[in-house]
Formats: C-alpha cells, sequence, structure tokens
C-alpha cells in the first residue's frame, strides 16, 4: 500500500520556487529534488541541478522530461503551469504560504508528503527558537523605530506580510502594518507622498531581484525631509534572504535585526 516505505514516496521532485528547493535540501531531501527554477541558489548545490524556467515562466515538457512524481509550486503566480501539469498526469502541490506560522506549516506540509515529518518538526522547531530569540531580545527596547519595506520602486510596494511581520520580530515598528493582510502586490501599492508622511526611520529595499538604486531613493521629490534620508539610513537586502518564503527568511530576520540594533545604538 502506498507510504508503507520510503520507496513508495515522491522520488523524482520538481521544484518551481526557490523555497521549496530549500525546503527539501533542509529535511534531507536533496538528492530526490530532479529539477529546480533558475532562482534557486542554496543552497550551492543545487545549482548543479537541471533548471525548468523562472519564476513565472516555465515549460511543461521541459518539466515532463524529467519524468516527477511530484511537483511543488508556490502561489497563485504559479496556477498557469501547476494547472497544465495537472492536466498532463502530473501530482502538484502548490503552497500558498504568506505569513511566518504559514511558512512553518509549509515545512511540515512538505515533510508530510516526502515521509518526513520528524525531520520537518526539527527545521520548524530550530526556526521558532531563533524568532524567539530574536522577539525576547527586541522586546525590552523602549521604542521602536519606524521601518518602510520596500518591495519594488516602480510603482511603490511595500512588502508582503511575512516581511512585515519579519521586522516586527527583529525590532522594528513597520510604517504601513495595514497592508499586511493584503497578499496580492498590486493592494500594497503607496504613494511617495504616502511613505514620506508615516516618516520612516530606516528604510529596507529589496526589488526583486534587482538591484537596489539608493541614490534613487534618496534623491525622491519630497523625501529630502524623511528621517531615513536625511539620517542615512537606507539598507538594502537581498531578496534570496527575505523575499523567499522558506528558511532563509531568518537571514533576512539577522540582518534586519543588525539594522534595527545599529538605530538604537545610535
Amino acid at each position: 500500500m502506498y507510504g508503507k516505505s520510503p520507496a513508495d514516496l515522491p522520488r523524482r521532485i520538481v521544484c518551481l520556487a526557490a523555497e521549496h528547493v530549500e525546503i527539501c535540501y533542509a529535511l534531507g531531501a536533496g538528492e530526490r529534488v530532479v529539477g529546480v527554477p533558475g532562482t534557486a541558489h542554496r543552497p550551492p548545490e543545487a545549482r548543479e541541478k537541471p533548471k525548468v524556467g523562472g519564476f513565472t515562466t516555465f515549460r511543461s515538457d521541459r518539466i515532463l522530461d524529467l519524468t516527477p512524481d511530484l511537483v511543488l509550486a508556490f502561489s497563485d503566480l504559479q496556477a498557469g503551469i501547476s494547472a497544465e501539469l495537472i492536466r498532463a498526469g502530473v501530482p502538484v502541490l502548490c503552497s500558498n504560504q504568506r505569513s511566518v506560522d504559514e511558512i512553518f506549516r509549509t515545512v511540515l506540509m512538505v515533510g508530510g508528503i516526502l515521509g518526513l515529518e520528524s525531520q520537518a518538526r526539527d527545521v520548524v522547531l530550530d526556526m521558532r527558537d531563533e524568532i524567539t530569540q530574536v522577539r525576547e531580545f527586541s522586546s525590552v527596547w523602549p521604542d521602536r523605530p519606524r521601518v518602510y519595506f520596500e518591495e519594488w520602486h516602480d510603482p511603490l510596494i511595500a512588502g508582503i506580510r511575512w516581511v512585515s511581520e519579519i521586522v516586527d520580530i527583529a525590532g522594528g515598528r513597520d510604517v504601513f502594518p495595514e497592508l499586511r493582510d493584503r497578499p496580492a502586490a498590486r493592494d500594497r501599492v503607496v504613494s511617495p507622498e504616502e511613505v514620506a508622511g508615516r516618516d520612516p526611520q530606516i528604510i529596507l529595499a529589496s526589488w526583486c531581484g534587482k538591484p537596489v538604486d539608493v541614490e534613487a531613493i534618496r534623491g525622491r521629490a519630497g523625501w529630502g525631509s524623511v528621517s531615513a534620508v536625511r539620517e542615512g539610513r537606507i539598507h538594502e537586502i537581498d531578496g534570496e534572504d527575505i523575499l523567499s518564503p522558506g528558511p532563509s527568511v531568518l537571514m533576512g530576520l539577522r540582518q534586519i535585526h543588525e539594522i534595527v540594533q545599529g538605530f538604537m545604538k545610535a
């Protein structure tokens, strides 16, 4: 019967998102991954796997040539290729995590389908422990700096929910907390005037893989009086460290916590 031995579990996994690649390796199932997106960089050995496309641009024939018995996809942005593969008879698991808690659940879900429940619980426990330590460290600070996270620059898009939560855990205070419940990027568009009006003391930017132009941010009309601009507190965060909703968000958490600490000590 299915599931009675490791051989019955998925053995040829194609991942369409970098976070699923990272989760599989964190669970000890890296050898089962037979295809990855071009956006996957962690762990380094994952780069040696066959590439099946980008984040939203995939060819189903390239994926089918790898004869996967499971495809792991992420979000509504991959709904099209997911549907195409399902019609071709391939099992597809599409996660849609938008919060830190949902990242934990995704790790547990992937661990469950791979028969690695214990390993998944260990990964989640380690993540929770680090988050708890950072949260407790910053909880004693008398005040929290106002933080604006910019996910895109044209138009300006504020950070998605897990990013907003990470900012809070790290000791900052997201200046657009009301937007964290809006999963679609188009619903998190803000105007330069709105950002300036909230006067962030720290600006964090991660433009989905595109290098951040700090000078362009500094030179935006009306931003000369913004505290973060005036005091030179504009920081780029690598998208791999914060915009991939998997274990890598801890790297973003560490960087943001260090930035907030620096502000508190100034």
